[in-house]
Parts: structure tokens; C-alpha cells; sequence
């Protein structure tokens, strides 16, 4: 009996850990772009996409993760994530993110676009480097045009 409990619990602990959802960590210098397979190095640009079921996709820009949302079935994804701008490595939810497009910010793939964690730091950056807001959605019709 004691061992039957045990098998239950240790079942119970690798179905919850292998179920959790949340963002890991982008080993920078190491890890590659599900998308265009270069090396993730840009510490303010990077991306991530978490499914419902916690698998990870990592991107070494917000743009790598928009053009691969074409070829994947979104209904599957629990979590968006890209870099804060303003502090490099911090990943924020995209859904509730201000996106700045700006000449004078360059992104790893070109695009010239950066997350910001709200309005107030984009429009602080878009003050001194010009450009265009966008909201997630915004930005989805942008990049669709």
C-alpha cells in the first residue's frame, strides 16, 4: 500500500511538472529562433510563445514571432511574450504591451520594432527616436499589410 501511494504521488508531481505553463528562460548566445534558426543574442527584442500544454518557442525577434504565428495553430497558444525594451531580458504579455516601430531602433530582423511593458516608456522612447505606436492587435494588421 505504502508503495502504491508513493507511485501516486511521484505520477501527480511529473503530470504537474510536465504540464506547467509559464515562460523559460532564453539562454542567450545558445539558444535559436524557432522561426529563422539564428542564435537568440538581442537581450531587448527577444520573444517567446508558450502553448496550453507548455511547450516553448523562442524567437530572437517580435517580428520571428508574428511570421510564425502564419504556420501555427493559435488556438493552441496560452501565453505571448517579447522583451521589455526598457529592461532588457524581462519578458511582458504582448496582448497588453505598447509596440513602438521606429527607424532609429534597430531590431534584430529589421522591422525596427520593440516591446514596452506600457504606454508611458514607449511614448518616453518614441519622444526621442520618433516612430509609431501599436497596440498587439494594431501591430498583428500592421505586419498583415
Amino acid at each position: 500500500m505504502q508503495t502504491l501511494k508513493h507511485y501516486l504521488a511521484l505520477t501527480i508531481f511529473v503530470l504537474l511538472v510536465s504540464c506547467n505553463v509559464s515562460p523559460k528562460p532564453i539562454d542567450y548566445g545558445n539558444d535559436g529562433c524557432h522561426f529563422c534558426k539564428m542564435t537568440i543574442v538581442d537581450k531587448l527584442h527577444a520573444a517567446e510563445i508558450v502553448t496550453q500544454k507548455g511547450k516553448v518557442y523562442k524567437f530572437d525577434a517580435t517580428e520571428c514571432m508574428i511570421n510564425f504565428l502564419d504556420e501555427f495553430d493559435t488556438s493552441e497558444i496560452e501565453l505571448y511574450l517579447s522583451n521589455n525594451y526598457s529592461e532588457p531580458e524581462a519578458l511582458i504579455d504582448v496582448t497588453q504591451a505598447t509596440f513602438l516601430i521606429s527607424k532609429n531602433v534597430p531590431s534584430p530582423m529589421g522591422a525596427f520594432l520593440s516591446a514596452f511593458k506600457n504606454r508611458e516608456e514607449a511614448k518616453k522612447v518614441q519622444s526621442e527616436k520618433e516612430g509609431t505606436l501599436y497596440t498587439w492587435q494594431e501591430l498583428l494588421t500592421h505586419f498583415k499589410d
